[in-house]
């Protein structure tokens, strides 16, 4: 449909998103809805704002989603903006966005999936405080990852201003997964993806591979990301350090998706987030999509999605000790890795359906169009 076919039948909607090659959970959301089900009952048009690469590159995506927005005003007419953003940067970058469309009187939501609110708000200056609160009182509704998020963000905005959707699993079939489980326990693969860096628990990685190994050296780990230069040096270089005699059981296959991360969360025997601050982590409900039990930290909205004990092993961020032997004990127990691996898949199927997700969502755009 171009953009000056509308269809009078449905309701307009904009959506503001990254590129949908960028790497992270926002473009893995947002890359759910195109062709789905939301796309049937409102008339969407997306606009681009964030890609990859450099300042330069970066800067240059966001000029052109502001002149691309400002079109879609004009042409297409939305009767409501909803935005994906973040903190840091992404704060500054959606602000054009929202003073445009509120400006011709347009209702916004932003879809907040920030993680690290300490830097952001909790030690700003009172002054970069007061401004947070403006921009945040000036959106229609805020939608927040979790529970725990909806009372971080009580310091910023009012509770009656946002609404909880989590982010969803698509999950496998039973049958799809019963097959693997064997092979799955047998390899001992254990499997990370994400940022290779600091808030993702990367500098935890060494003295987590050293603790599980000491208990089970046959277990094998899979770093899948990316960071910083500086960042994946150093984390590799302690790695690879801790895993002297058993450098071959170590891989860095550097950032994947579609075909290779299929094929890695098909091939993995658990999946491991030792993260210091998220939101609702996609790459943990991916995981479980796959029926992976979990083993993570208690931190941000993880306690929602992993039944310590039941799905998987939840630990204090930065308790090495306790990840890696809850690592070793999970690929010990053949029932228990069978039963653990059978409840995470059986929660994303019950409780982060993409159907429960776009059904909330169509909720606050329905509330917010009346």
């Amino acid at each position: 449909m171009g953009m000056n076919t509308l269809d009078n039948n449905k309701k307009r909607i904009c959506m503001i998103v990254q590129q949908p090659d960028v790497q992270g959970g926002i473009a893995a959301v947002t890359s759910g809805y195109y062709g789905s089900v939301l796309e049937q009952d409102y008339d969407i048009r997306y606009v681009e704002s964030y890609c990859n690469g450099s300042k330069l590159k970066k800067l240059t995506k966001a000029l052109k989603g502001y002149a691309e927005f400002s079109k879609v005003l004009k042409e297409f007419k939305p009767e409501l903006v909803h935005m994906h953003t973040s903190f840091g940067a992404s704060f500054y970058r959606m602000q054009p966005f929202l003073f445009m469309a509120k400006k011709r009187g347009i209702p916004v939501v932003d879809h907040l999936h920030g993680a690290d609110f300490k830097s952001f708000y909790t030690e700003a200056s009172d002054k970069k405080k007061s401004t947070i609160k403006k921009i945040y009182g000036k959106f229609d509704r805020i939608i927040v990852l979790s529970e725990e998020w909806k009372t971080t963000m009580s310091e910023v905005v009012s509770v009656n201003k946002m609404t909880v959707i989590e982010n969803y699993s698509k999950p496998l079939k039973e049958d799809e997964v019963e097959p693997l489980v064997d092979k799955r326990f047998a390899d001992k693969k254990v499997l990370f993806l994400g940022e290779l860096g600091q808030r993702k628990g990367g500098y935890d990685f060494a003295d987590i591979v050293k603790e599980a190994q000491s208990k089970d050296p046959d277990i094998k780990f899979i770093f899948c990301g990316s960071g910083s230069e500086a960042d994946e040096k150093a984390i590799k270089e302690a790695v690879y350090g801790a895993s002297k005699s058993n450098r071959e059981k170590i891989s860095f296959p550097g950032w994947v998706r579609g075909a290779d991360k299929d094929k890695f969360l098909r091939e993995a025997a658990l999946f491991m987030l030792p993260s210091y601050q998220e939101g609702l982590p996609m790459s943990i409900l991916d995981a479980m999509g796959y029926g992976l039990p979990i083993v993570s930290t208690e931190v941000g909205g993880i306690p929602q999605l992993v039944d310590e004990g039941v799905s998987g092993k939840l630990s204090k961020a930065g308790d090495t000790k306790a990840i890696g032997s809850a690592i070793a004990d999970l690929l010990k127990d053949r029932s228990k890795y069978e039963a653990a691996s059978k409840a995470s898949l059986s929660i994303a199927r019950e409780r982060f359906g993409f159907d429960a997700h776009v059904e909330r969502l169509e909720r606050v755009y329905e509330e917010i169009l009346k």
